[in-house]
């Protein structure tokens, strides 16, 4: 790795300082000079989407760097042979060919073989079913998947109807595409109606299964209270038809037995990656009338997206709460919108799932045991750029809406919101690594890595919702999907503005309020412990704060002790020449207005 010591130019708008680069094996590090204050901006190789040499200035040579957490950096070096050497460094550094080589195989926060096994069993996937009461005289966890022979792409244990019987899940699983056959995702205890998930059948224009036709109704039979139930796809019907072409396709009606089917139109992975791109040019954009930003933000279709992932959740807890029906959804292969709308529409109907555990429950459930393409949407190897789109963003981003409609119904802050996202392109820890069980477990990501979840519990106090009225104050969630209910999200798009007027959201100053509350609190009660016990307390030991370390290296705000002292880090080399570094806000028009 490298270090890169020159003078330096760093603007925040029309600031200017002088300061250092370093790269080493794991981040990007700039370093500012100036004598009152070392500022430093951390930006992880993981998080790098692209690196661009623009043409000469006078300044020197550009260097333009995008991030996957919408960090946008741009550089300009003094010599060219600096500025290929640092582009070169930055593409390999960027871009890993084997999963070996990703940050989470290195990473070391000098804990046990005990706390990290026992990190990864902090989430107990059977528990939550246990908690929906299964199993029970319908449902049945089964691990009939336990050598992958059902799908390739699924956990071991599922969740499958008790009337089906091996024939049936062996027959249906020939017949929906990747062997992805219908599975339980939430039993909803009070009526004992389903959410189920699967892929597309292969039916093309006239196939049929009589296994599949009785899963089916295994799944219609499990909730007696509703005499039908409904299939979901969750493309668009053109998108659909074609695949029909291809032998795939979607239900018929006349197979089946009393379902009703409807599509929901979210748009495929490919119209999502080109919607985030013209919604960043957006961002990106210097000094945009109100007109121009507004007319980008409508023209980018990002919100229509975001409105249509959440209008198939609502619609999902509708059917199981008010109807009293059970649901099977389904994309293409299950494991892009299926998810999407899943998670969302289990979040709507249990509060469990608003708690810290909980939500940590429903990504572990819904999307990594479930098969979700982490590894190729988040472009953590260099692949098929086709593959990348911002699936789970738009999950996030749909419930952070919701937390904008009822800010007092989840128990954590848009700050672990934006920690998981992050932490989903940092490729630090093991969890989103991979693209299903089965390979996770060829990569031994549980013995090699350690679980995200644990290091942000140790942080709930700084994460959590100040508002949270807690478990029981909201049990259903029936958000206003009207146009006008969905905002621009400044939080994750426009977070790294580094205005002259820093905004201060009335969230994380009530949260810091309460957090000192809380260590006031805690200082006064070891001061009567040491008054009425005469004891000493080592002071210089004791912040009554749950250490963060473990993550604060990631998140740039400390370097390693190591860089802090000498830096250069333990692989350092120098490299001479002028750079300047300028972070261009995202959308800094947008904070002005508002």
């Amino acid at each position: 790795s490298s270090h890169i010591q020159y003078p330096e130019l760093i603007y925040y708008f029309l600031k200017a300082a002088s300061g250092t680069l370093y790269l080493t094996a794991t981040h990007l590090i700039y370093v500012e000079a100036s004598a009152e204050v070392r500022k430093e901006t951390w930006i992880l190789h993981h998080h790098i989407s692209s690196v661009e040499k623009l043409p000469l200035t006078t300044a020197g040579y550009p260097l333009l760097i995008h991030c996957k957490n919408f960090h946008v950096a741009h550089f300009v070096i003094g010599q060219e042979r600096d500025c290929q050497d640092v582009f070169t460094s930055l593409l390999k550094l960027s871009q890993p060919v084997k999963p070996e080589e990703l940050y989470a195989f290195s990473y070391n926060p000098k804990m046990s073989k005990e706390n990290r096994e026992m990190g990864w069993k902090l989430i107990d996937l059977r528990l939550d079913y246990q908690r929906m009461g299964i199993p029970n005289d319908s449902w049945e966890i089964t691990d009939i998947n336990k050598d992958y022979e059902v799908c390739s792409t699924y956990p071991p244990e599922i969740v499958v109807p008790r009337a089906a019987t091996k024939a049936v899940v062996m027959g249906s699983s020939r017949f929906r595409s990747r062997g992805r056959i219908p599975v339980l995702s939430y039993l909803y205890k009070e009526n004992n109606a389903a959410l189920c998930r699967c892929s597309q059948p292969l039916a093309g224009f006239s196939a049929r299964c009589l296994e599949d036709e009785q899963m089916l109704q295994a799944i219609r039979e499990a909730n007696p209270g509703c005499p039908f139930m409904y299939v979901v796809d969750t493309r668009p019907k053109l998108n659909a038809m074609a695949n029909r072409a291809a032998g795939k396709g979607y239900e018929n009606e006349d197979n089946y037995e009393n379902i009703r089917f409807k599509f929901i139109g979210i748009e495929n992975i490919h119209v999502m990656r080109s919607s985030l791109q013209k919604l960043l040019e957006v961002c990106e954009m210097k000094s945009p009338s109100m007109s121009d930003f507004l007319t980008g933000l409508e023209n980018s279709g990002w919100l229509r997206h975001i409105k249509a992932v959440m209008d198939a959740g609502v619609f999902l807890a509708k059917a199981v709460r008010e109807e009293r029906a059970s649901v099977l959804v389904h994309c293409s292969d299950g494991w892009d919108r299926t998810a999407q709308v899943c998670s969302l529409a289990s979040l709507l109907l249990d509060p469990f799932y608003r708690t810290f555990k909980g939500f940590m429950v429903l990504i572990e459930k819904e999307w990594i045991a479930m098969g979700h393409k982490f590894s190729h949407r988040c472009g953590h190897l260099d692949g098929d750029p086709k593959e990348v789109s911002p699936v789970f963003t738009q999950f996030v981003e749909c419930v952070w809406q919701l937390m904008q409609q009822f800010p007092c119904s989840f128990e954590f802050s848009e700050r672990f919101l934006l920690e998981i996202h992050d932490h989903v392109y940092s490729c630090q820890f093991g969890n989103f690594l991979g693209t299903c069980h089965k390979e996770r477990e060829e990569l031994r990501i549980f013995e090699k890595t350690h679980s995200l979840w644990p290091f942000l519990l140790q942080r709930k106090q700084e994460l959590r919702n100040p508002l949270y009225r807690g478990f029981t104050a909201y049990k259903e969630l029936q958000p206003n999907t009207l146009p006008f209910s969905f905002q621009f999200w400044c939080g994750m798009y426009n977070r790294f503005d580094k205005g002259m007027h820093p905004k201060q959201c009335v969230l994380d100053q009530l949260l810091s309020c309460i957090s000192q509350k809380v260590t006031l609190e805690d200082s006064a009660s070891q001061l009567e412990n040491v008054s009425h016990n005469g004891l000493h307390m080592p002071w210089g030991g004791w912040n009554g704060v749950s250490d963060g370390s473990a993550l604060s290296f990631c998140d740039g705000q400390h370097p390693p002790p190591n860089l802090r002292e000498n830096g250069t880090g333990s692989q350092g080399r120098h490299i001479l020449g002028p750079v300047i570094l300028w972070i261009i806000s995202s959308l800094s028009i947008f904070h002005n207005y508002h």
